[in-house]
């Protein structure tokens, strides 16, 4: 009996007669076509689209991150053009130099003033606290201080109040078409109405100050202001030999001061006292759009009536 010798590769061959031999030794043949037929799924972390890339040898890499010290000269610029867009229309910090306005306002306090509102139109209003330049002659006296580069850069875009600009801080008392007095010790009178100042003057202090005044007619476009500290204020009473006669002018007004931001210990908003809201304050200035009215209705009234007329005696 001879055994053939086969090589290490193939299968011992069955013996003959077994039945399932041939479909066995078929099905084998055929295993591997057919698991390349199925889809590929490939591991859970690559997809197939990583996996052609990769065996292409094509697979990309990310971009580097750019590092933090070439972006912050980028991140630097937006924030100081953004201050300076903030400053220049919306709000503005400014120091109080002086004791004017105690004690609604401290020496060294910082407010914020709304910019914003006057590009739409907005006038000040009685009551307020407002930023204004100097009218012509009001700090020809106070020395202005000299700030250094670094103090005139950060004043530049709004990230430091500005020591240069000559500007004032007051309250607004009356405004264009309101006639203002103040009598011996007080009080102060606008269009005949008597203001109740006890919530803002300085303790201690008279209405009028060493300064009676008026009665004194504000025109058009202009305001009559007053420090809440009377005894201690070179407001409009003092200034009645200027051109104006103590009065500014609205486009010399920077914006209203809202709240007092700095220091954090005295945060708190500037509302218009409830004196300024007493009725008949504005009765002067209510009567001109009432007898407008009137006049409007007269002639409307007339045509009615002769139009009725003419309907009931036809021709």
């Amino acid at each position: 009996m001879a055994v053939g010798a086969r090589s290490g590769t193939e299968e011992p061959e069955e013996p003959a007669g077994r039945g399932e031999s041939a479909p066995r030794a078929a099905n084998s043949a055929q295993q591997p076509q057919a698991q390349s037929d199925r889809p590929h799924t490939g591991p859970p972390e690559q997809s197939d689209a990583a996996a052609d890339e990769e065996a292409s040898g094509s697979v990309t890499k990310g971009k580097k991150p750019r590092a933090f010290w070439k972006e912050l000269p980028i991140l630097i610029g937006i924030a100081l053009l953004l201050a300076l867009l903030i400053k220049t229309f919306l709000v503005q910090a400014f120091s109080i130099p002086s004791d004017s306005m105690q004690d609604t306002l401290q020496r060294g306090d910082r407010v914020l003033v709304d910019k914003l509102t006057p590009w739409f139109g907005a006038k000040p209003q009685r009551g307020e606290v407002v930023v204004f330049h100097d009218p012509g002659g009001w700090l020809n006296e106070t020395p202005t201080p000299q700030p250094n580069p670094v103090q005139k850069v950060l004043s530049f875009i709004g990230l430091m109040p500005s020591a240069e600009e000559k500007d004032l801080i007051k309250r607004v008392i009356a405004v264009g078409g309101d006639t203002v007095e103040c009598q011996g010790t007080g009080p102060v009178k606008v269009n005949g109405k008597a203001l109740k100042e006890d919530s803002y003057v300085y303790p201690g202090a008279t209405p009028c100050g060493d300064r009676p005044f008026g009665p004194i007619h504000i025109p058009k476009g202009r305001i009559w202001v007053m420090g809440d500290h009377r005894d201690d204020s070179l407001d409009s009473r003092y200034h009645q030999n200027l051109p104006g006669n103590g009065t500014v002018s609205e486009d010399e007004v920077v914006g209203r001061a809202f709240t007092i931001a700095w220091p954090i210990n005295r945060w708190s908003t500037l509302p218009v006292p409830d004196t300024f809201d007493q009725p008949g304050i504005n009765k002067a200035m209510g009567a001109a759009p009432a007898a407008l009215g009137l006049a409007g209705a007269v002639p409307l009234v007339i045509w009615r009536r002769r139009r009725l007329t003419g309907e009931r005696n036809p021709r």
